[in-house]
């Protein structure tokens, strides 16, 4: 089962980031720009982890990962929370959702690599 890897973030620009920095791994990345968006694409794509950003339009991570949580079959999908947000109100808030893990923005690519890679199995792609 090829590892799927979900980013929800209105930053085109950390999508892009997410998407280049996975690319070295066998995994296949994608993304969505709000929380309603990220809630269709879970539906489509059965994503393994989903790393998701709290201030987003439409709907935001802490309203999308309410529905996930309140949805039988998503319930215990792992979210790691990547977010500019550090208030400890937040990151209370998303404790007591479930998240597996909050990384704050700007943020380290080894230490995003690493937390992704407790959560699922991340195998470097053959080179050429």
């Amino acid at each position: 089962m090829t590892v799927k890897i979900l980013s929800v973030d209105d930053s085109s620009l950390i999508r892009m980031a997410i998407a280049r920095l996975f690319a070295r791994y066998e995994c296949e990345v994608v993304s969505a720009a709000d929380g309603e968006k990220g809630l269709a694409a879970v539906e489509q794509h059965k994503p393994s982890v989903i790393i998701l950003d709290y201030n987003m339009p439409v709907l935001d991570g802490i309203g999308m990962l309410r529905r996930l949580r309140d949805n039988p079959e998503t319930k215990r999908l792992p979210v790691i929370m990547l977010t500019a947000n550090s208030s400890p109100e937040t990151i209370a808030t998303v404790a007591r959702l479930g998240v597996r893990d909050y990384i704050t923005k700007p943020f380290d690519d080894a230490m995003l690599v690493s937390k992704v890679a407790k959560v699922v199995s991340l195998v470097p792609r053959a080179t050429a």
